[in-house]
């Protein structure tokens, strides 16, 4: 029974994960420690364990989506390692303080940092634009299949320190990075949404190898519970990527912004109550 759920549920990860460019554990996370714990349908997994079958399941959702967006030419390669670089030492040191939280403590934390990321989305356009990152930085230049130039861009210090934090967020929760690395460039960068998305999914693929050499180091990745999440998010990030490609740029950060926000009220309960 419960490697059907961890099948479904790793499924929906993959989908919304490459869909929005999230990674998948924003969606795993929360739903397996409802379901596993607060349900008690997989009473022997932990919030440690929980996040380690996250990071497991974002390289092979990683692996997958990054494939189907290379054939539309929509992956940053270079900018994907550059944050990449910049996540590695945070990715480490998060995985080292998550085995100090407790499972209110982590839907708590977890909750709020996604509704201030889905807040920050939503109020976008009421924003005044902020041009330094672009104007300071290297900029670069994406037309996309509508025709819409982008100008995009960022200072190189300035995407280390920040993925940094992203990193250190990604090992914490095992989040996979997409839920903050998105909207950053999203809001700063100003990044085309679906180079954004493609790019977050390469940066996740490449983080969680090194995500989850942590942990399996520390100990908290339930092998034995992999299997159905391997096939489920592998599968459920082929579709995710193949809707993202039919969608709207307007559409998937409406999207984005709705998950998020639902996501974090669920967490933020869930931590209080």
């Amino acid at each position: 029974m419960e490697f059907i759920l961890l099948a479904i549920i790793a499924l929906c990860s993959g989908i919304i994960g490459a869909l929005v460019g999230l990674g998948g554990g924003v969606i795993l996370v929360p739903a397996t420690l409802f379901i596993g714990l607060s349900l008690g349908f997989i009473p022997d997994l932990t919030p440690q364990s929980v996040v380690g079958l996250s990071v497991i399941m974002m390289i092979f959702t990683g692996l997958s989506s990054t494939l189907s967006y290379m054939k539309s030419k929509t992956v940053d390669y270079k900018s994907g390692f550059i944050f990449f670089i910049g996540s590695i030492p945070g990715t480490m040191l998060g995985a080292w303080v998550n085995q100090f939280l407790d499972l209110p403590s982590f839907n708590l934390y977890f909750g709020i940092l996604l509704i201030v990321l889905s807040t920050l989305l939503l109020v976008k356009d009421k924003l005044k634009p902020v041009n330094w990152f672009v104007e300071h930085g290297t900029k670069k230049q994406f037309i996309d299949h509508s025709g819409k130039e982008y100008i995009y861009g960022y200072p190189i210090w300035f995407a280390l320190l920040l993925t940094f934090v992203v990193g250190f967020s990604s090992g914490l929760f095992g989040i996979g990075g997409g839920s903050m690395i998105v909207p950053a460039m999203l809001l700063l960068f100003h990044f085309p949404p679906h180079v954004a998305v493609a790019t977050s999914m390469f940066m996740v693929f490449l983080s969680s190898i090194v995500n989850s050499g942590s942990h399996i180091a520390l100990g908290n990745v339930p092998w034995i519970y992999t299997i159905p999440i391997i096939i489920g998010a592998y599968v459920g990030a082929k579709i995710g990527a193949s809707l993202n490609k039919k969608m709207k740029s307007e559409t998937l950060i409406f999207a984005l912004r709705i998950i998020l926000l639902l996501l974090g009220i669920r967490s933020i309960l869930d931590g209080l109550f």
